[in-house]
């Protein structure tokens, strides 16, 4: 009696361990490296919020001391077209520098025999960060022209402009929250807050320093 107690008990161990050894190896469902996303996601959610809030601010500052509807758009439209210059220049400049840096470790592995095959076609290309990043920032730069280019009233402009920023902002975060696998509340709050700051400090130290020296604008 004792050795078939003895064997059935040895089954039923060596079952448990099967089972603990599939559970310990069994894929998980749900296992993505969003790090991977995170050059072009982090490229293209910063320069679509900082076309945003960069033209959204500097329409809010020309809007704080001029009613004209012309001097915000062209204002907006200046800083669009800047703001997409530099964006590009400074994501050129940032890419090819570290292209460089890439060649320059490729070319140690070479002299020592290490280097991987194919990975001098992972190198980033610095022309296609840039076009990318000059693109994001005019998506986003060309929201709050739109949203004040037929209002004419002053005071419905500008909270049509704070309206659709704040819009803008929400979406943004949200997309960049999904896309990163990261809290879409947390994310989308840290946007949203930032670009208000950004324009209410804009509107308010602009509209102090007009009245302040009694410029004529």
């Amino acid at each position: 009696m004792a050795a078939p107690q003895a064997l059935q008990l040895s089954s039923l161990d060596n079952v448990v361990i099967d089972n603990e050894e599939n559970q310990i190896h069994e894929p998980a469902v749900d296992e993505f490296d969003y790090s991977k996303r995170g050059q072009w996601l982090r490229a293209a959610v910063l320069g679509a919020n900082d076309g945003l809030v960069s033209v959204a601010s500097l329409m809010m500052g020309v809007g704080s001391v001029k009613e004209d509807v012309k001097a915000m758009i062209i204002a907006g439209f200046a800083g669009l077209v800047a703001g997409a210059c530099s964006m590009a220049i400074g994501e050129f400049v940032s890419v090819c520098t570290q292209r460089d840096v890439e060649i320059a470790q490729m070319k140690r592995e070479k002299r020592k025999g290490s280097l991987e095959s194919g990975k001098d076609e992972k190198l980033p290309n610095p022309v296609q960060a840039a076009l990318a990043s000059a693109l994001a920032f005019t998506v986003g730069a060309v929201l709050p022209l739109l949203a004040a280019a037929f209002i004419r009233q002053h005071k419905v402009r500008i909270a049509v402009v704070v309206a659709v920023a704040s819009v803008a902002l929400v979406v943004f975060g949200v997309v960049g929250a999904l896309l990163g696998g990261t809290p879409v509340g947390k994310s989308s709050a840290r946007v949203v807050v930032g670009g208000w700051m950004a324009m209410g400090t804009t509107y308010g130290l602009t509209k102090l320093i007009a009245s302040g020296h009694e410029m004529q604008i």
